[in-house]
């Protein structure tokens, strides 16, 4: 079996998630959704949603490692960083548990590895992703968009990966 990698966009209410297999063509997308917290209870409820949800696509689709984006932390919102870095734990978790590693990527990376630019809008990413996947539209929600992209950072800096699709192309 090829290489796959997951890549995650985190999140508390909505957790975007998305497989990409390494194939002669370049990469492939397995399987790409969202992890949708169903309750609004407790922090420990929707950090267990998490974590079982990530758990399930790891058992289903066999990733090899995953890729998850690091949090952004904005002095105006500390809490929210806070917040966030309990998803991202049981995250991690549940790839430990799973023996998968795990590469960590900031924002301003993924979109300059796509774009060009660290900085791109949304939309643009959005755009760039599905150029680089062969896509008709713009993958939705933005969650599925954001872990494509996450996954499609962590295909180009993989040289053994990228040649695999150059040599056989």
């Amino acid at each position: 079996m090829n290489p796959r990698v997951l890549g995650i966009d985190p999140g508390l209410n909505v957790t975007g998630y998305a497989v990409l297999e390494v194939s002669a063509t370049g990469p492939k997308i397995c399987e790409a959704g969202v992890i949708r917290g169903r309750t609004r209870e407790s922090l420990a409820a929707r950090v267990n949603e998490i974590f079982d949800g990530v758990t399930e696509v790891i058992g289903s689709l066999t990733p090899s490692c995953m890729a998850l984006e690091e949090l952004f932390s904005h002095y105006k919102r500390p809490r929210t960083s806070i917040l966030m870095g309990h998803a991202r734990g049981v995250i991690c978790l549940a790839a430990a548990r799973a023996g998968i590693g795990v590469s960590s990527y900031s924002a301003t990376r993924i979109k300059k590895t796509l774009t060009g630019n660290g900085q791109a809008a949304k939309p643009q990413m959005q755009r760039a992703v599905a150029r680089e996947l062969g896509l008709a539209t713009a993958p939705e929600p933005h969650d599925v968009a954001d872990a494509l992209a996450v996954a499609l950072c962590h295909f180009y800096t993989q040289p053994d990966w990228v040649a695999v699709g150059r040599r056989r192309a």
